[in-house]
């Protein structure tokens, strides 16, 4: 890293380290409920019932929590439209899988992987707004791949046996990007206190 990125990176988190901090720890607190989440689905969703259709439900709406702290804590870096707009993507894709569970893991899958495309382009989006902060290539990194793995989606719903298990592998990896990035921020947060 360069000296004047450093010096960037520790001047943002200085005038604002309370929401560096709350975006480092709601960072540490989606990874937790990704992993836990991922082994849930892997466990139990082999097909639609009563505990698969819960945690199917439960993810958009840990997201759309994950937006409001976020948006609640996050100060001078709040990027307030993409917020508000994956805000109202999450709640839309929680009603439209409750609708899709109804009729099957391939319309789940698709339900879904509209979701990842359309929420993928706004972390890329909130991301680059959050670049200075530092911490943010990897929620760039999972932007992108977020809004591959909604076209492989698609692809599972159209096959010979779709699986709600690609759902979990999604998030185990969704998780380990917020996990790099809260490291990274928390990096930040030590050399701008020194």
């Amino acid at each position: 890293m360069s000296a004047s990125t450093h010096d960037s990176l520790r001047a943002t988190a200085v005038a604002d380290p309370t929401a560096t901090t709350a975006l480092r720890n709601l960072y540490f607190v989606r990874f937790g409920f990704a992993i836990v989440w991922a082994i849930l689905v892997m466990a139990i969703a082999k097909s639609i019932n009563p505990g698969a259709a819960a945690l199917i439900i439960v993810y958009p709406l840990f997201d759309v929590a994950a937006a409001i702290s976020d948006y609640r804590s996050s100060g001078s870096s709040r990027p307030k439209a993409p917020l508000y707009v994956n805000i109202a993507l999450s709640l839309l894709t929680t009603i439209g899988l409750a609708v899709a569970l109804a009729s099957g893991i391939p319309n789940v899958l698709r339900v879904w992987g509209v979701w990842a495309i359309t929420a993928g382009i706004v972390q890329l989006i909130v991301a680059i707004l959050r670049w200075r902060l530092g911490g943010q290539l990897a929620m760039v990194l999972s932007g992108g791949i977020s809004v591959l793995a909604g076209t492989a989606f698609f692809a599972m719903a159209g096959g010979a046996n779709p699986s709600l298990s690609g759902v979990g592998g999604y998030a185990i990896l969704g998780g380990i990007f917020f996990l790099i990035s809260a490291i990274r921020l928390h990096v930040v947060i030590r050399k701008a206190a020194k």
